[in-house]
């Protein structure tokens, strides 16, 4: 396998067996190894607090509608130009939701009308926790309570928190998109970093 990332990635054989059964699931379910695992395996524990964080978000009694999640996840790893993470919660968001025209129109979802209040203040939200260069803002926080419930927003903020660390955690270290979701050859939805 070639490399994936300025880091090289060890050879298989030297993982942990548990993180070679996880490549082995994803090789099943994507047809290849997910290119952020090959880092993380570099360290077993941390790669197993990060799954479970995972795993939190998408259980069965989340209180977010798994479109929702989606939705939230690609928007954050478009602003932090994780071409992989747009890559991966795209396909999952149109495995959930067929959301075709809302994954086009994720990047003016201000002026569109196809996202409904809900969907805007979570989006509003997480833009702002997502930029760190200014506060949350007063009305932004107001929508925000017009729409979710206190318990829901502290879900809400834990997975803004996730999926930035995600994403900034591949893009530092350049993994790219590994062509999971077809829909991406629009530049506009790639979050592919601008060239320097």
């Amino acid at each position: 396998m070639s490399e994936v990332s300025w880091v090289p990635h060890k050879p298989i054989s030297d993982y942990p067996w548990w993180v070679r059964w996880l490549l082995q699931a994803q090789v099943r379910k994507f047809g290849t190894p997910l290119f952020p695992t090959l880092m993380w395996g570099r360290t077993p524990f941390a790669l197993l607090l990060f799954t479970l964080f995972f795993r939190f978000f998408e259980r069965s009694k989340s209180q977010f509608d798994p479109a929702l999640r989606s939705l939230i996840m690609v928007r954050i790893s478009q602003i932090n130009w994780c071409a992989f993470c747009v890559d991966l919660n795209s396909l999952m968001l149109l495995q959930r939701a067929k959301a075709e025209r809302k994954l086009e129109e994720l990047h003016q979802w201000r002026s569109s009308s196809i996202f409904d209040e809900r969907e805007k203040a979570a989006l509003a939200f997480a833009e702002a926790v997502t930029r760190p260069d200014r506060a949350v803002p007063l009305e932004v926080r107001q929508k925000l309570n017009e729409h979710f419930s206190a318990d829901e927003i502290v879900e809400l903020t834990a997975l803004i928190g996730y999926q930035n660390f995600s994403s900034k955690f591949n893009y530092a270290l350049g993994i790219p998109a590994q062509g999971l979701c077809e829909k991406l050859s629009d530049p506009r939805l790639s979050g592919e970093a601008p060239q320097e």
